[in-house]
């Protein structure tokens, strides 16, 4: 199945692609499905369609099938006449892979032997139709479409061999990314550790790291939908076709085949140190081989680039955001007496 948060005639609801124009609403699927106990009516909220058992998704899969089918008289809605929201509006966490295609394998200079990830807020994400909003003091502002899990049930310390059966579907995500503010956030300096040979002594070590907390973060940093597909629906989530435009050029074309760690990899990697839990979000990294004209996605600065940004990944639909500019600079944020406490430069 495929399913959507959005909101109609003013209320929130999860609803299920019936065609390419057509949605219904899954609190009249429960009832169609004569098992009204499924869930509580009306259904806003994404979560209790995860926390489903197996038995009642399938319930109301078939339902879906008897709407298509014209067996059934259930009322539609246009798809339309909906705003659509991120799939899961409020994720316990976005868990984000860093360079992860093996496209981008020779610019490394060093990296780690396991995949690298990042944390987004929940309060950047933005549904499919809704605009990425861009200011002048971000700087350079690209896309970065990627492929991304909604996981469905607690897990922890998974083994590899297990990782997808935690998972509830797939969706699209667009990873917004500043150049800009990743620049002006980077630290050059000397790490101090306690020193091998002796613990009781520390020892300097040069470093170059910047956070992501602006430059991955930012409101409406995080494009989300507009379905979240369930997992009987994408069986090879390691061979998806991935495209994405800038207004009508394409600037990347890919698929997650070129994952240099694959989807389960990632997923019980990551449950090695943070509990996955129902609704969380963990995208798998960018597609990065440049589209027909080569250009990249590194070409489409959205300080420049009106948009709309369009990814297409096979078998999950088509996420479409366009780019507002608002001119609007950094507000006064530091107090007029806050040099007078800097301590100067630190001796250790």
């Amino acid at each position: 199945m495929k399913l959507a948060s959005v909101v109609h005639r003013g209320k929130p609801l999860v609803a299920a692609q019936v065609d390419e124009t057509k949605l219904v609403a899954v609190d009249a699927l429960a009832a169609l499905a004569r098992a009204v106990d499924v869930l509580p009516a009306p259904v806003d909220d994404m979560l209790r369609v995860i926390a489903l058992p197996p038995a009642r998704l399938a319930a109301l899969a078939s339902a879906l099938e008897r709407v298509r089918s014209g067996e059934s008289a259930v009322e539609t809605i246009r798809a339309d006449a909906v705003e659509w929201r991120p799939p899961v509006p409020r994720p316990g966490k976005i868990c984000a892979v860093a360079m992860n295609n093996s496209a981008s394998n020779e610019r490394k200079i060093s990296a780690p032997d396991h995949p690298a990830f990042f944390l987004k807020p929940a309060s950047c994400l933005v549904g499919h139709l809704e605009p990425i909003r861009i200011r002048p003091y971000y700087g350079s502002v690209h896309p970065e479409p990627e492929l991304a899990a909604v996981i469905g049930r607690t897990a922890r310390d998974l083994d590899v061999d297990g990782a997808l059966d935690v998972v509830f579907g797939y969706t699209i995500f667009d990873d917004v990314t500043s150049n800009g503010m990743r620049a002006e956030d980077r630290f050059h300096y000397y790490a101090v550790y306690a020193s091998e040979k002796n613990p009781d002594e520390t020892v300097r070590v040069e470093q170059h790291l910047s956070y992501a907390g602006r430059y991955k973060g930012s409101d409406t940093f995080g494009a989300m939908g507009p379905w979240l597909v369930t997992r009987d629906d994408v069986p090879n989530p390691d061979d998806l076709s991935v495209v994405c435009k800038a207004g009508d050029e394409t600037i990347a074309d890919d698929s997650t085949r070129y994952y240099n760690y694959k989807v389960a990899e990632v997923i019980a990697f990551i449950s090695q140190f943070q509990t996955l839990e129902p609704g969380d979000v963990i995208s798998f990294g960018t597609a990065f081989k440049p589209g027909s004209t080569r250009k990249s996605i590194h070409h489409a600065n959205l300080q420049r680039i009106p948009g709309p940004i369009e990814i297409t990944i096979e078998g999950l639909g088509t996420l479409s955001n366009p780019v507002i500019l608002e001119q609007r600079e950094l507000g006064r944020w530091r107090r007029a007496s806050a040099a007078k406490h800097n301590r100067g430069t630190s001796k250790i």
